[in-house]
């Protein structure tokens, strides 16, 4: 197997795990896995409360938000704020009853880090995080180069 192959199937696995462990706050608070993954969104991204800051970050299809979202404010979870310079921008807001889901959301992302990060030292995750810095500096010089 190549370095590459690998490095995306163990993406994929985290990824799998995540939703996995995510499927059991959607159970207990009846939402599917696009609205928690909306709420945590909204909840860890200060400043990027847009459906289409949604749909640029997670990857997320413009009509899987918008059907979320709807879903959501009917579920009396969200509300749509209107920018007050400019009226087409609208900020979706977490309201308090959303409280239950963000401390379970908190406790399964809690969760999934305890279980990937298992018997990794300190100094190993320290190493992990440069490496992932440079990582993500290399990607985003690579694509500043392409884009231009």
């Amino acid at each position: 197997m190549t370095k590459s192959t690998e490095l995306w199937m163990g993406l994929r696995s985290l990824l799998r795990l995540y939703d996995k462990m995510l499927k059991q706050v959607c159970t207990e608070h009846d939402l599917t896995v696009i609205e928690a993954d909306i709420i945590s969104f909204l909840q860890n991204n200060p400043g990027k409360d847009t459906a289409a800051d949604i749909v640029e970050l997670r990857l997320l299809s413009k009509g899987a938000v918008s059907k979320a979202v709807e879903s959501l404010i009917q579920k009396s979870l969200l509300e749509r704020i209107p920018d007050t310079e400019d009226r087409r921008r609208i900020h979706l807001k977490l309201k308090s009853e959303a409280e239950p889901v963000t401390v379970s959301i908190d406790n399964v992302r809690e969760e999934f880090l305890n279980t990937v990060l298992e018997g990794f030292s300190r100094e190993e995750l320290e190493s992990h995080a440069r490496f992932f810095q440079r990582l993500v500096a290399n990607t985003k010089k690579a694509t500043e180069r392409r884009d231009k």
